[in-house]
């Protein structure tokens, strides 16, 4: 399996931008669909996004898709998401995840979870 670690969380104000991002290692990297998925209190894990190998995004909802992207770097073994105009209602835990395959969006098809990262957006 393919151990991954999220870092860019943070605290930020409703409208501010934030990128996440995602490092892996222990695994053929190009070989995984790399996802997203948030937690918020309460809640069950919500997809986000997801990138396959060849760089093809899936988006968990129209206004997800206009204010978030996806993007993966082969080479260097990181996936990013980058989140615009955030709102209280992105609060949550971000997960990075992967999978051997193509793009799901239910998260226990993916086999491999980092420890998440908080993302807190302040009214």
């Amino acid at each position: 399996q393919v151990q991954l670690v999220e870092s860019g969380g943070g605290l930020v104000q409703t409208g501010d931008s934030l990128g996440l991002s995602c490092a892996a290692s222990g695994g053929t990297f190009a070989s995984y669909t790399l996802g997203w998925f948030r937690r918020a209190p309460g809640k069950e894990h919500d997809f986000v996004a997801a990138v396959t190998w060849s760089g093809q995004p899936t988006y968990a909802s129209s206004s997800v898709k206009g204010r978030f992207t996806i993007s993966r770097d082969n080479t260097k073994n990181t996936v990013h998401l980058r989140m615009t105009n955030l709102t209280p209602e992105d609060t949550a835990v971000y997960y990075c995840a992967a999978r051997y395959g193509g793009s799901r969006r239910n998260h226990a098809d993916y086999d491999s979870w980092g420890q998440g990262t908080q993302v807190t957006v302040s009214s």
